[in-house]
């Protein structure tokens, strides 16, 4: 139960789950999307390579075959094969093929250059894939002849053609990825929203409890974690319910032994105090009586005798009428309300004033909340009389369909106490007799000055 206004809590800065748990599946996904494209790169160039090898491998067969027709048909050994007959199946964009003779010496090439409506590649990237796979290393292939190595043939591709063609290759892979991860993301975080949704129905069960409602419940969830939450949401809530139950009970058992302890020292008192004080009034007056006709200088002293004791007997009475109320079974709540303001208007003789309202039918509530509610009023006047230097104290009752509202509103200084709730047995009684009727207790304070408490009880007499 709070009396002061409630702080606002610092929260931490969070990010939503769902979209925490999509950005790593994102990241994971991309960093699996990287894995892939740098293996299709060195894929490419490993496929380039193998491609060079064996356009090589081709060219010197072929020259190989014609210099052994060559020989066949008795020609010159030094006449230069032809590369045309071998490069028409064999060349593509940026590819060259070449002839060196057993000294190493160029015999004959040809090259294919590129194709003009080609993209290049960024900078960025060519350098770093020339930095990677060093592209342009030609690759040769010695020929054989009688067991003797007649010479090379030599098969290289454009640097620049392969870095394009790499790239090309790269960037449709990487925009079909960019296109699967985006559709990812969208899939996850929609999946993750649709089994994460039954946190809203968590949230608003909390929300129940923090707000003193504990019979919220959940239901159970499609997922066994949420479940397993559930489960221990609802024992949790079930306890707390019969525990509150039960101190309520033992709250209202408590109260009702107070009270009776309270209406035993009132009987005490009133039956030996009260009849020894009217004993010693009887005798003061007495003294009196005989000290004005025999002894004239004691008679005032008699006379201070019996003030003290008046004014000990209506100190009495007071301290009788706070223990022990009126008979609200017999005179009703409302009489018994209007009876106590009519005393604090007596007692204040017009310093401060009391006013009463009182709505609904205030009179069919059960004993113990009628009990209570005066118990609650009697000590919240008091304390506006004592404290509060007010001019005028409102006491309103509203007895309402389902809530009684017990209000206590003074126009007292705001820099005094006044109904400010304090520690003391005072506001401990109160706290024990709103929380055993399960209802609340709320303090406010106006800035232009007085005070006013409020308490809200259920009216259980509503309920079926």
């Amino acid at each position: 139960m709070r009396y002061v206004p409630d702080a606002v809590a610092d929260r931490v800065r969070a990010i939503d789950l769902k979209l925490r748990l999509a950005l790593r599946v994102a990241a994971l996904a991309a960093v699996c999307f990287l894995a892939v494209a740098a293996y299709a790169l060195f894929d490419s160039d490993r496929v380039a390579r193998a491609k060079a090898s064996r356009i090589a491998e081709i060219v010197a067969r072929d020259i190989s075959l014609q210099q052994a027709q060559a020989q066949w048909y008795s020609l010159s050994p030094d006449r230069t094969p032809d590369l045309q007959r071998v490069a028409a199946p064999l060349m593509e964009p940026g590819l060259c093929i070449s002839y060196r003779d057993k000294v190493g010496a160029f015999r004959q090439g040809i090259c294919s250059g590129a194709l003009a409506n080609e993209t290049a590649a960024p900078e960025s990237f060519a350098a770093l894939y020339r930095a990677i796979f060093h592209p342009g290393n030609p690759i040769s292939i010695p020929l054989l002849t009688d067991g003797e190595t007649a010479g090379v043939a030599v098969a290289t591709f454009d640097p620049a053609t392969q870095i394009g063609q790499s790239w090309r290759e790269a960037s449709r892979l990487l925009s079909i990825m960019g296109f699967a991860l985006a559709a990812l993301c969208l899939a996850v975080y929609a999946a993750l929203a649709r089994a994460l949704r039954p946190t809203h129905a968590i949230r608003a069960g909390l929300k129940q409890l923090e707000a003193n409602d504990l019979s919220a419940r959940l239901p159970r969830f499609d997922l066994a974690e949420l479940s397993a939450i559930s489960d221990v949401f609802n024992a949790l809530a079930q306890k707390l319910q019969a525990t509150l139950a039960e101190r309520n009970t033992l709250t209202r058992k408590l109260i009702a032994v107070q009270d009776e302890e309270r209406r035993h020292l009132a009987r005490e008192l009133h039956d030996e105090f009260g009849q020894s004080l009217t004993a010693i009034a009887a005798q003061a007056a007495a003294a009196a009586h005989t000290a004005q006709r025999q002894c004239p200088p004691l008679f005032e002293e008699c006379r201070g005798i019996s003030r003290t004791t008046a004014g000990m007997m209506e100190t009495l009475r007071g301290a009788l009428v706070r223990l022990r109320p009126p008979d609200i079974e017999e005179l009703g709540l409302s009489a018994s309300l209007e009876s106590l303001v009519a005393s604090w208007n007596g007692v204040e003789k017009g310093r401060t004033r009391f006013d009463i309202a009182i709505t609904g039918n205030a009179d069919d509530l059960p004993p113990g909340v009628c009990a209570s509610l005066y118990r609650i009023a009697q000590e919240a006047i008091t304390n506006a009389a004592k404290h509060a230097h007010a001019s005028h104290v409102q006491l309103r009752l509203e007895a309402g369909h389902a809530d009684i509202v017990l209000s206590v509103e003074d126009d007292g200084e705001a820099t005094r106490g006044g109904l400010a709730p304090k520690a003391g047995l005072g506001l401990l009684g109160m706290q024990e007799r709103v929380v055993s009727l399960g209802g609340t207790l709320r303090f406010e304070r106006r800035a232009a000055g007085g005070a006013r408490l409020v308490t809200t009880i259920p009216n259980t007499e509503s309920e079926p």
